[in-house]
């Protein structure tokens, strides 16, 4: 058994470390046991441009989350956990079968609960010749420990910096009986720069490096002006931020005034003023009339297949 998986047995893989035996099955307060649980993968054309390419980024969906986000537009997979299991050499074929779809890499959405067994399925596929990045497209409530065992295994870090608080990633993420969530999320975030530095691009794709995003929230519940000071000053006005403006009252945020209502146009224009003003100049902005395109329904076979209804 590899350290990894042994530290399954009284799980601390994640900031939480809510010792759970999930070798034997019981479950963490993510929701994963002992089995990797994945809802959908195939090519997806939702991220950064360098992510996404001409085919499309090779997207894994992984079901259940460590942080349990009032607002999650992925609550059907996060929260509710549907999906179905496979094991490392179920997932070392999937990523096989995305490099036939002509996928630029794969994207593994959510995986902070499964990091031993991907470092096993990601040597495999290396060794095998798969010659893809991987793509770590995580929360950033990850365990610094679990990130240095999948050095030399991911090439581009895409982490989502939530919040500059940690009383407000305890009501709105549930981050309450861990680290802190900024605290945990910095300590993260430095630890995927120190392995994969700035973000290098050849031919318009990303190869290696790391993409910031942050979520512009109503009423600047995530301090995005904190976070881009922390960005500046921990990792260099150099680094590349996705501002994302696709924020929706999803899921349970209607029981929260604040949340209750997207972004308006001065919100999320304030933020890219910021960061202009701040001296960053390598940044992904989005349309705010994109966000519903963003929203998937993961009990179709195509989750992000636009409704006709």
């Amino acid at each position: 058994m590899n350290k990894g998986i042994s530290r399954l047995s009284h799980c601390r893989i994640c900031p939480r470390k809510c010792g759970a035996d999930r070798l034997s099955g019981k479950k963490g307060f993510c929701g994963a046991g002992r089995e990797m649980m994945i809802a959908h993968y195939g090519p997806h054309f939702g991220e950064e441009p360098p992510i996404t390419g001409d085919h499309g980024s090779g997207n894994i969906f992984f079901s259940h989350c460590n942080l349990r986000c009032v607002f999650c537009q992925n609550y059907q997979i996060s929260h509710d956990g549907e999906g179905r299991p496979v094991d490392v050499d179920g997932l070392v074929r999937i990523f096989f079968a995305l490099k036939e779809m002509r996928c630029h890499n794969i994207n593994l959405v959510s995986p902070t609960p499964y990091t031993p067994f991907l470092a096993d399925a990601i040597s495999q596929a290396k060794r095998r010749g798969l010659g893809l990045p991987f793509v770590y497209n995580t929360n950033a409530y990850d365990d610094v420990e679990a990130l240095e065992s999948l050095e030399g295994l991911i090439d581009i870090y895409l982490p989502d910096f939530k919040y500059s608080s940690g009383l407000i990633a305890a009501k709105l993420s549930h981050a309450s009986d861990g680290a802190p969530y900024p605290d945990a999320a910095k300590s993260a975030i430095l630890e995927m720069k120190r392995q994969v530095g700035d973000l290098v691009v050849e031919d318009g794709i990303a190869q290696r490096g790391i993409i910031v995003r942050h979520l512009v929230l109503p009423g600047g519940l995530a301090g995005s002006r904190q976070v881009i000071d922390w960005i500046g000053e921990g990792l260099g006005r150099s680094t590349w931020i996705g501002l994302m403006s696709q924020y929706l009252p999803l899921h349970r945020a209607g029981d929260y005034p604040v949340l209750a209502r997207r972004i308006r146009p001065d919100e999320y224009d304030s933020v890219i003023a910021y960061l202009v003003d701040n001296g960053f100049e390598n940044v992904f902005v989005q349309e705010l009339e994109s966000a519903p395109l963003f929203v998937p329904d993961f009990g179709k076979e195509r989750p992000f297949e636009e409704s006709t209804g």
